[in-house]
C-alpha cells in the first residue's frame, strides 16, 4: 500500500472542535439532527413522493454511517488501540492532534536537511521499537508547508521511517511551537542570520517550548533507546553537577520548563555556545537542588524532578566519544543505561557506521534499528553522513 507522509498547512495545527457538546440540559442541533436519524432510520411512507423519500433514505444512511466512523475514529484516539489504526490515518493528523496525545518522543532537525542521516534514522527507529506504544515524531525544519513524501520517495529514510506506524514527520514551524511562550518575543526579535549558533539555539528554544506545551521526552537525533525510561519529569546528568539538554522528560505545563524558558530569554546570549541548552538547564537546577557528586549508579531527586545518572544515557563521556566506532574486545552490556548519547556534535563527521567493521555503533544499529542498518547495507557506497546540528 502506497504511504504518504503529509504535511500540515499553517492554519491546521489548530484542533477541530468536536460537532456535540453536553453540558447537562443542552445539546447542539448537529447532535439532534444525527440522534433523529439513528432513532427514526426509516422514513415515513409518501405517496406523493416515492423518489424524495428514497432518496431521503440514503441520504440517512449516509450521515449515519459517517457518524458512527468518526466515532470509532475519535475512539480510536483516546484508546490503547490507536496505533493499531495508524497506517490508514496517520497521515491526516495534524502535529497538535499528533502532540495532544500525550507522552510523545521528540526529535527535532533544525538545519535545512530532508534526508535524514542513518544516525537519525536509526535514533528515531529504536525509539519507535522501544516506545511502541508512543507517538515519535521528528520535526524538520527543511520541510515545507505543502511537502508530500511518499514511500517511492527518492529520500530513502522517509520511506524506512514512514512505514513504522507510530512514526510521524512534520515540519518545524517555530512560530506556531513558540506561541502563548516567553520565547515568541524573543524569536520575533532576534534575526537569525546574525546569529552566531543558530541551528543549535532555534533547536534548544524549540524543544523547551514543544515540552512545555505538550509534555514527553525530548531526544537529540544522535541518541539511541535501548529500554524504556521509567521517570516521567527527568533531566539528564551528563556529569556530576552538570546537566545535559540532549535528553529530558516533563509533564506538560510543568513549572521547571517555563522557568528554563523565562530565563532563555533573560540570560540570552547566542554567541556563547551552549548558554541557552546545557547551561541553561544546568543554572536552573542549581537554583532549586543542592546538587552534589554521583556515587555509583545512583539517581538524585529534587522536588520531584529526577536527575538521572550519567550512567543512563553517557556512559561513555564526549572527550571518549570515539570509542563508539572501535572495535571491543568485548561489547559493554550498557545495564545501567536507557539510551545511548553517541555524541555526533563532537564526531564532526570524521567516522561513520561501516557495515561489517565490527565497531560498537556497528552493533547498536544490529540490534536497536535493523531496519536503518539492512539499508545501510543495502547502500553500502559511501553516502552522505554530515552530522545533524541538533545532535550536540
Amino acid at each position: 500500500m502506497l504511504q504518504t507522509i503529509w504535511v500540515s498547512l499553517p492554519g491546521s495545527w489548530a484542533l477541530r472542535e468536536p460537532d456535540c457538546h453536553h453540558d447537562g440540559k443542552q445539546r447542539s442541533w448537529k447532535c439532534g439532527f444525527v440522534r433523529t436519524i439513528i432513532q427514526h432510520p426509516c422514513p415515513r411512507h409518501d405517496p406523493k413522493g416515492p423518489g424524495k423519500a428514497r432518496m431521503l433514505k440514503k441520504i440517512q444512511i449516509c450521515v449515519c454511517f459517517f457518524f458512527v466512523s468518526g466515532i470509532l475514529y475519535e475512539i480510536s484516539l483516546l484508546s490503547g488501540c490507536f496505533f493499531s489504526y495508524i497506517p490508514m490515518s496517520k497521515h491526516f493528523l495534524t502535529p497538535e492532534q499528533v502532540l495532544n496525545l500525550g507522552k510523545s518522543i521528540i526529535f527535532l532537525e533544525t538545519t535545512e536537511r530532508l534526508e535524514p542521516t542513518p544516525l537519525v534514522s536509526c535514533s528515531v527507529e529504536s525509539a519507535a521499537r522501544i516506545y511502541q506504544d508512543r507517538p515519535i515524531i521528528l520535526f524538520m525544519k527543511g520541510l515545507t508547508n505543502d511537502t508530500a513524501l511518499d514511500m517511492n520517495s527518492s529520500y530513502a529514510a522517509f520511506s524506512l521511517l514512514s512505514s513504522m506506524k507510530n512514526v510521524f514527520i512534520f515540519p518545524l514551524q517555530m512560530e506556531t511551537v513558540f506561541q502563548e511562550t516567553p520565547l515568541l518575543q524573543w524569536y520575533n526579535e532576534v534575526i537569525p542570520e546574525q546569529e552566531k549558533n543558530w541551528i543549535h539555539v532555534s533547536s534548544d528554544a524549540s524543544r523547551l517550548a514543544l515540552i512545555w506545551k505538550y509534555g514527553g521526552i525530548y531526544m537529540d537525533t544522535d541518541v539511541i533507546s535501548i529500554r524504556p525510561i521509567p521517570e516521567e519529569s527527568f533531566l539528564a546528568a551528563q556529569k556530576s553537577q552538570f546537566s545535559s539538554n540532549g535528553i529530558f522528560g516533563f509533564p506538560a505545563h510543568h513549572k521547571f520548563i517555563w522557568d528554563c524558558m523565562e530565563n532563555f530569554v533573560l540570560k540570552y546570549n547566542g554567541n556563547l555556545w551552549g548558554n541557552q541548552g546545557p547551561f541553561l538547564m544546568t543554572r536552573m537546577l542549581k537554583t532549586i537542588c543542592n546538587l552534589t557528586d554521583f556515587e555509583g549508579t545512583e539517581d538524585h531527586t529534587c522536588q520531584n524532578i529526577s536527575f538521572l545518572n550519567p550512567q543512563r544515557f553517557y556512559p561513555i563521556p564526549y572527550p571518549a566519544w570515539s570509542r563508539y566506532y572501535k572495535v571491543w574486545d568485548k561489547s559493554p552490556n550498557f545495564n545501567h543505561s536507557y539510551a545511548l548519547h553517541l555524541w555526533n556534535f563532537m564526531n564532526h563527521n570524521r567516522k561513520a557506521v561501516v557495515a561489517g567493521s565490527n565497531t560498537l555503533a556497528e552493533n547498536l544499529y544490529k540490534a536497536y534499528c535493523p531496519t536503518t542498518y539492512e539499508d545501510l547495507i543495502q547502500n553500502a557506497e559511501p553516502r552522505d553522513f554530515t552530522p545533524s546540528e541538533d545532535a550536540a
